[in-house]
């Protein structure tokens, strides 16, 4: 997700966590104990899965014929959390991050700052080959590249199947919009399950209705903090008229403001729940909970997907654009190596693996013709299509200021206003970025 979710681990990933701690462990103390003349071992700081990272860093390391080793280090859970302590060793000119899977949204922080080795004209044209272009651009600062994607997600419009029936609604027709979707809850007396907390999901849904609206949070992107906030516009008027409405509304779920990735699936599988934006995973957790005896398979028989709903009839949805992307640490003291483990790491085999044993969809668009993925995913061809005509948040150097900016004042959902929040924000943005004011 961009940001990483919180789920449950599905059948048959504990043998490969237990691998990947394995692996770990082994490569640790062969780095350790290993004289100064045999080959470097690379350090990768990894966002938690449940072994999936590991599992390619042994595959490398063995298929680098002995030209390097590999130890994982384990990130906290929350992306935000991620940042700081990347941010904190690499300010400090820390050799020994070599590779570190680093959430879409802060490359351009990154890369600003010089914490970042930049990909070379010749490893980006190899890095670039049959990725979606969504997923790659996150990985530019600048015209260069200096991250390349490992997964990528989007997020999808999750439905009731009997409900929308009853309500004479087609979730996946191509006019289908917020305002439909609300309507239809409330002729029903349903609930529409959504990320209102305050944290970086809440700044997901704003940025998404604001870029399916047309509009921008911020523009003039590259001029770092003399960027321009653009909420107050017609498209983030309409962002704040839709999140409003949805949380005054008797379809607002109790918990909105503080709702996450696995609140809002616990609601849309009760019986209340109608409507739900949330990424690809909730379908296989969804699976698993039928195996494990806690949710009724007729749930999931009644569970249908489409686009991201749209702001306007006449405009595509931009799809919220998440994932993690694997960077090359500035300081490193085997770049050459390092460089050669991102190639390995973000190969089309490895990718597709990874988004069928860890559920994280895959930033190639062949993964998706794979029959293992079709058999596992028959919702393939519309997360291709999401990924790739997704929305990503703002790519500045001042993310954190930003989205701070936007989650502060749009927070709570019910307090959320047209005209006022966004003109709201605007001025809140400008002087956070300015430095006048401290989020």
């Amino acid at each position: 997700m961009a940001l990483f979710r919180s789920r449950p681990r599905f059948a048959g990933r504990s043998r490969v966590l237990a691998l990947g701690v394995a692996i770990t462990c082994t490569l640790l103390l062969a780095g350790c104990g290993g004289a100064a003349s045999g080959p470097p071992t690379l350090i990768w700081y990894q966002n938690p899965d449940n072994g999936g990272q590991a599992e390619i860093a042994e595959q490398c390391a063995k298929a680098s014929g002995g030209a390097y080793r590999v130890t994982m280090q384990v990130l906290p859970k929350d992306a935000t959390q991620q940042r700081e302590q990347l941010v904190r060793r690499l300010a400090a000119k820390d050799s020994s991050i070599d590779i570190m899977s680093l959430d879409v949204v802060y490359t351009a922080e990154f890369a600003n700052a010089g914490f970042l080795r930049p990909f070379t004209p010749e490893e980006t044209a190899r890095l670039r080959e049959g990725k979606l272009d969504a997923p790659m651009k996150t990985g530019y600062w600048r015209d260069v590249l200096y991250a390349a994607p490992l997964k990528s997600n989007a997020q999808l419009l999750w439905y009731r199947k009997a409900a929308a029936r009853a309500a004479g609604v087609d979730p996946t027709a191509p006019d289908f919009t917020w305002d439909k979707m609300l309507a239809a809850a409330e002729s029903q007396g349903k609930k529409i399950s959504e990320q209102g907390a305050r944290y970086e999901g809440y700044m997901v849904w704003v940025n998404a209705l604001v870029q399916s609206g047309g509009g921008q949070i911020v523009t003039n992107l590259e001029a770092g903090a003399d960027a321009i906030p653009a909420l107050n516009s017609p498209a983030g008027l309409k962002a704040a008229q839709i999140i409003g409405d949805l949380a005054r509304s008797p379809s607002a779920p109790a918990d909105l403001a503080t709702a996450q990735e696995e609140q809002a699936r616990a609601t849309f599988q009760t019986d209340a729940g109608m409507f739900m934006l949330n990424w690809p995973y909730v379908l296989a957790a969804a699976r698993e909970a039928v195996t494990e005896g806690s949710l009724d398979a007729a749930v999931v028989d009644d569970i249908g997907w489409a686009r991201y709903p749209r702001v306007d009839a006449g405009l595509p949805s931009a799809p919220p654009l998440g994932g993690s992307n694997l960077a090359i640490g500035a300081f490193s003291r085997y770049p050459v190596q390092a460089a050669a483990l991102v190639e390995c790491a973000t190969a089309l085999d490895k990718v597709t693996q990874y988004m069928i044993d860890e559920g994280e969809p895959s930033s190639y668009a062949a993964s998706y013709d794979d029959p293992r993925v079709l058999a596992k995913y028959p919702n393939a061809g519309l997360i291709r299509e999401s990924i790739n005509e997704g929305g990503p948040r703002p790519i500045t150097p001042y993310y954190v200021d930003v989205s701070g900016s936007v989650i502060n004042t749009w927070h709570s959902p019910e307090s959320v206003t047209a005209p006022q929040t966004p003109a709201h924000t605007d001025v809140f943005m400008a002087e956070v970025l300015s430095g006048r004011r401290l989020l």
